[in-house]
């Protein structure tokens, strides 16, 4: 089976499990955590210890930023 977080093209999940910098995540942006935008939990990107009500921060790379960093909520 093929492991899709190795592929290039997918960019990096990363589980954010301090409860301090999801706080300042949220009020960076001023929205709750429900209204970030929702992962599934079966996304085959998802880091496996990723349960719903997670955040996750994913880091892309960028053509004008150079790298742009987007956070979601795990779903059921």
């Amino acid at each position: 089976m093929v492991n899709v977080t190795d592929h290039e093209l997918v960019p990096d999940h990363e589980l954010l499990d301090d409860p301090e910098e999801i706080d300042e995540v949220l009020a960076e942006y001023d929205v709750a955590r429900t209204d970030l935008p929702k992962i599934k939990r079966t996304d085959p990107a998802l880091p496996d210890e990723a349960e719903p009500g997670d955040v996750i921060r994913i880091v892309r790379e960028s053509r004008t930023t150079d790298r742009a960093i987007v956070y979601r909520l795990v779903v059921s």
